[in-house]
């Protein structure tokens, strides 16, 4: 079976559990997922189904995925994505994967791109504890030492550095299914997911 689905992440709200507590959720509607694609061991070496979701007008379609649709005789859509099968052969182009597939589930693991944060420092990108505040001291959120003097005369790799902070794939893993909107095509997962509102995300069954 096709074991994800592919959404976008709405936000968040709250719901009180059986216990009249309250639990923090994301809210990912997810449209249904089309098949418009099958990959076979024989014709592409692996297995796979490529996924198609997202409304788009045909004219707003560039050439190379206008053909790319043409061929498989699906109609055009915004995103395409491929999920790993087992069996490849037991699906055809057409079919729907739903969130109707997810009502008995009950954790997921969701994968998203995390949110820009830009040229950061030490501080902010990686944990450092920095300098003193004050009396005089000219070090603060500096990352200080990076290297050797004469040996080998090179900062080595992997030194925590400043640089580009976010923009990363990143995956929660094992978050509780809280309910299943099929009328409105919504998960809500306990906790917070990877990306900013309106990102695309992965959810996978556990």
């Amino acid at each position: 079976m096709i074991n994800a689905i592919y959404g976008k992440k709405i936000g968040m709200t709250q719901l009180f559990n059986e216990d009249e507590k309250v639990v923090p959720c994301t809210v990912i509607v997810a449209e249904p997922n089309k098949v418009c694609q099958i990959k076979t061991t024989d014709t592409d070496g692996y297995e796979a189904v490529q996924l198609g979701f997202g409304a788009i007008k045909p004219q707003k379609v560039n050439k190379p995925m206008a053909g790319h649709f043409a061929k498989l005789g699906t109609e055009p859509t915004r995103y395409l994505r491929e999920v790993r099968v087992e069996n490849a052969a037991d699906y055809k182009v057409g079919d729907l994967q739903t969130v109707e597939a997810f009502a008995d589930v009950k954790k997921v693991h969701v994968t998203g791109t995390s949110i820009g944060k830009g040229f950061q420092g030490v501080i902010k990108r990686h944990g450092f504890r920095g300098g003193p505040g004050g009396h005089g001291a000219h070090f603060h959120r500096a990352p200080g030492s990076v290297g050797m003097c004469a040996t080998p005369s090179r900062v080595l790799k992997g030194v925590r550095m400043p640089g580009h902070m976010g923009c990363n794939t990143v995956t929660t893993k094992n978050l509780e299914v809280v309910r299943i909107d099929a009328e409105q095509n919504l998960i809500l997962v306990k906790g917070a997911v990877p990306g900013a509102k309106g990102g695309i995300v992965r959810v996978r069954m556990a």
